[in-house]
């Protein structure tokens, strides 16, 4: 993220190394209180509710889930469009895995009020953006939203739903990354260089808008 030297990408590394830390932390934090009580360090097998709820909070931050949601927008501005489509796609992957197998033992009632806030503030926050790492970001969001939600009925749909999205992301970011598209304004004007590319771009849009 930082190997601009820009100062936005510097403080972009600097606020994900500390939310996944933290997050990180956290996680082995509710291991550890799950062991002290049930004697159990087997996390796919949470049976203690404290250590549920504490490892329910750090998988919404790593996944940046509504309330913990403010640092993938900011991070995802400041680093280039390769490494966005890297944190929106593969790091995205270990915080799934880790919510694939611990889900049956997490709070269901928890995770479908962090899925609806997710996917409505992540549509909601996107209408007013101009820049397009942005509004891909709470893209992001609303979709994890979906995914979250689907996740205590049938998590296998989770991970289809998942690979789905990757595939999509990967497509328009590396459009973009191929018309150096940041804004909407230069969005706007780049049909003229690669029509066929755009045009791809677009259907591309509708596919992961959900048409």
């Amino acid at each position: 993220i930082s190997k601009s030297h820009h100062p936005r990408a510097v403080e972009a590394a600097t606020k994900y190394f500390l939310t996944q830390a933290a997050a990180s932390a956290l996680v082995l934090f509710s291991s550890m209180t799950n062991a002290w009580q049930t004697g159990q360090w087997d996390i796919t097998q949470l049976t203690h509710p404290t250590s549920c709820l504490i490892l329910t909070s750090p998988l919404a931050i790593k996944l940046g889930l509504v309330p913990f949601h403010f640092w993938f927008p900011e991070v995802l501005q400041g680093s280039p469009l390769t490494t966005g489509l890297l944190l929106s796609t593969i790091m995205k992957l270990p915080p799934i895995a880790l919510l694939y197998m611990t889900s049956p033992s997490l709070n269901p009632t928890l995770l479908t009020t962090l899925a609806i806030l997710s996917t409505a503030l992540g549509g909601w926050m996107g209408l007013n953006q101009t820049q397009i790492r942005k509004i891909l970001a709470f893209s992001s969001i609303s979709h994890l939203g979906w995914m979250v939600i689907i996740i205590a009925y049938s998590p296998k749909l989770t991970l289809l739903n998942f690979y789905l999205y990757a595939m999509m992301t990967t497509t328009v970011f590396l459009t973009l990354n191929t018309t150096k598209t940041l804004k909407l304004s230069t969005l706007m004007t780049a049909w003229t260089k690669t029509p066929p590319l755009n045009a791809m771009l677009l259907l591309t849009l509708l596919s992961l808008a959900g048409l």
